[in-house]
């Protein structure tokens, strides 16, 4: 800690310390889902890219299945391919519908459910880059108020005796932004990086559907 932030921290009341550790915290939480989600995502994106040549390259569906169960880390593609061989429980609402509506129920539900592991962590970085500016600006203009408030007490206010607690007050506007700026950078890098995966997901719950509807003769 250097001596602006000790001089912060000694100075400042309940508030001010407890808006410091809440910037602390959201520090933290962002670098933490800046590592986790960058490694899922690139193993994810990783395993698309391998996974679907490989199934379409298999004799077999079963065939198909095992070279995902083995590529698919985590577990994007396999729930498309299990929905769509899945077969409804007989009397229920499901087997009245087509093959191809039943398909297109069960696709879309395993897509979603993969984007939203994909998606995990975007609403906090989202979140954390909208409001950590804020945060910090709060403890700036608190931190001054304080200052001013103990300067007026002392009865001696002079403008070396100000702008040294105001400096320091200041600090926490710049940490706003340090927690701000990575949030902000990696919840845009990581939507693009999203999209790509989900647009090939979809590309392969498409050709999915086609292909278990042609196998079965069914109308499309």
């Amino acid at each position: 800690m250097d001596g602006t932030t000790a001089g912060y921290w000694a100075q400042a009341d309940a508030v001010g310390r407890a808006v410091a550790l809440l910037l602390l915290a959201m520090s933290v939480a962002t670098w933490a889902l800046i590592f986790w989600k960058g490694w899922v995502l690139r193993r994810a994106r990783r395993d698309i890219g391998r996974g679907v040549p490989a199934f379409w390259a298999a004799p077999t569906l079963d065939g198909a299945r095992e070279r995902l169960a083995a590529i698919d880390r985590e577990q994007v593609l396999l729930p498309l391919v299990d929905a769509a061989r899945a077969t409804p429980a007989e009397g229920s609402l499901e087997t009245q519908a087509h093959l191809d509506s039943q398909l297109t129920r069960r696709l879309r539900d395993a897509l979603h459910r993969a984007l939203a592991h994909l998606q995990f962590g975007q609403v906090v970085l989202a979140s954390v880059g909208a409001t950590a500016p804020f945060v910090g600006l709060f403890g700036t203009v608190w931190g001054i108020y304080h200052a001013l408030v103990a300067i007026a007490a002392a009865g001696a206010v002079t403008i070396d005796k100000v702008s040294g607690p105001v400096g320091e007050a200041l600090i926490m506007t710049a940490a706003g932004l340090a927690v701000a700026i990575p949030a902000v950078i990696a919840y845009n890098v990581f939507g693009t990086w999203v999209a790509a995966s989900e647009a090939d997901l979809e590309g392969f719950a498409h050709d999915l559907r086609e292909m278990m509807i042609d196998a079965a003769g069914a109308p499309t």
